[in-house]
């Protein structure tokens, strides 16, 4: 039997249609969960080979769902990530008219994306969340809702007409989605990586942050995300989820998580994987001084000064 892929469901949710984009969905069966959690957990335990989740979006930032999971519990690693462009369709019972709408539903990641075009149309609409979109689906066929937020192609598949399409606030708005499983050796660098990670601090102390940061900057790395989310210990007690340039097989990129490993309380590697933004060709030259050839330099000089042979 092929292994199977969890994904955030029902049938007919936008993070579907992102892992019906990799060739490798091809070859599994993809299996749908109610939760990002419940996804996450069959591959804890056994039952799905990975989970294909959203992690961020460009309205409202990190799917903090997603990051709290990857942050605690048994540790699991990004492989791959998947953009997709997000445009909204209104959702209803055959019939219904734009007036006849007071209740909509949808994920609460859908909301920032549609508040304004809600505002200018259903101002008197009362919002309800869902599991996710497809669910949002689900619930306006069964009767609970009037309308939700969901995909287009989700209409077919819950008996529902498209009242009206192309629904977003800002454009080219896109959400990311990973690739999850359990830990194992990273997949070789392409040239166009990024690396994930989660950093705790010894101690709350004035620069703190900034520590971290330096790490990066010293080396020339670039952050592409920067998120703080609440360990859970009380009021002011945070870690970061940070995702950075780079593979952690170049040098810069491993010294630096060398670096953070020896001034954090703990550091959870979250992956290194190819980005789905740019190819190889696309990014840009190390800076002067952070390539690998310039860092094994600086090491076997250092080698050389302690051999007396500088």
């Amino acid at each position: 039997m092929p292994a199977s892929y969890a994904y955030l469901g029902p049938e007919g949710t936008f993070t579907e249609a992102a892992l019906r984009t990799l060739p490798e969905a091809a070859t599994r069966n993809l299996v749908p969960y109610v939760s990002v959690q419940s996804a996450l957990d069959a591959v804890r335990v056994g039952e799905a080979e990975a989970a294909f989740v959203p992690i961020e979006n460009s309205v409202e930032g990190g799917i903090t769902t997603t990051l709290d999971e990857l942050v605690a519990g048994t540790p699991l690693m990004i492989y791959r990530e998947v953009l997709l462009s997000i445009t909204f369709a209104l959702l209803v019972r055959p019939g219904t008219k734009l007036a006849d709408i007071k209740t909509v539903s949808a994920h609460p990641a859908a909301q920032p994306q549609v508040r304004n075009w809600l505002k200018a149309n259903l101002p008197d609409a009362h919002w309800e969340s869902a599991a996710s979109n497809a669910d949002a689906a689900r619930l306006v066929q069964e009767g609970q809702y009037d309308a939700a937020f969901a995909g287009e192609f989700a209409a077919a598949l819950y008996g529902l007409e498209v009242l009206e399409s192309g629904i977003h606030d800002a454009e080219n708005a896109q959400t990311r989605f990973v690739l999850v499983g359990r830990p194992a050796r990273p997949a070789a660098p392409t040239g166009a990586d990024k690396t994930s990670v989660v950093l705790w601090q010894r101690d709350d102390h004035p620069g703190g942050l900034r520590d971290l940061l330096g790490e990066f900057a010293t080396r020339g790395i670039n952050l592409m995300l920067l998120q703080s989310r609440p360990t859970g210990a009380g009021i002011g007690n945070y870690c970061f989820c940070i995702d950075a340039e780079g593979h952690i097989s170049d040098r810069r990129v491993a010294e630096a998580l060398m670096g953070l490993k020896r001034i954090c309380l703990e550091v959870r590697f979250l992956g290194s994987y190819p980005r789905a933004d740019v190819t190889a060709k696309d990014v840009s030259a190390p800076r002067p001084g952070t390539s690998d050839e310039e860092f094994v330099a600086a090491s076997e000089w250092v080698a050389r000064c302690q051999d007396g042979r500088f």
